[in-house]
């Protein structure tokens, strides 16, 4: 929009590789959110409901509970649905239990080099060996699993 008086909207839009009717189209859905389709218009007002729950219960439920509580009110709508949303939004729910840190990197070391530069096929045995260890969250705690 703000080139289009100075180059026009076909020369921008070929540039872009977009059609000059889907910019059209975009842009008058902006000024008129009535030509929005059905599926958007839908999500704008449950954006609101979602919210609105989110807020009034703390801002510790997640997708399932602002879910539950919607139906419990009579609004019809999908558990992905209001996961999608809240998604969009930035929205989560309170998580049980501390994050567990298990690895400060040291930023003045020196990283290892690449020597295989991705390519992990050999064309004999012997000649590449690549080997990594990972955590793994157990009941009792961390395991480290190494391969």
């Amino acid at each position: 929009d703000e080139h289009r008086a100075r180059c026009g909207v076909e020369p921008i839009c070929r540039a872009l590789q977009i059609a000059p009717s889907a910019y059209r189209r975009h842009a008058a859905r902006q000024r008129n959110p009535a030509l929005l389709p059905a599926r958007a218009q839908r999500d704008a007002s449950l954006l609101v409901q979602v919210q609105r729950v989110y807020d009034q219960n703390l801002r510790v439920y997640g997708a399932d509970k602002v879910w539950r509580q919607l139906r419990r009110e009579g609004a019809a709508v999908a558990r992905c649905t209001v996961e999608r949303l809240m998604r969009l939004c930035g929205l989560s729910g309170a998580r049980r239990g501390k994050k567990v840190r298990t690895t400060v990197p040291d930023v003045k070391a020196a990283c290892p080099l690449d020597r295989v530069n991705r390519h992990f096929k050999a064309d004999r045995p012997n000649k590449l060996w690549v080997a990594d260890f990972t955590y793994v969250s157990t009941w009792q705690g961390f395991v480290y699993v190494a391969f």
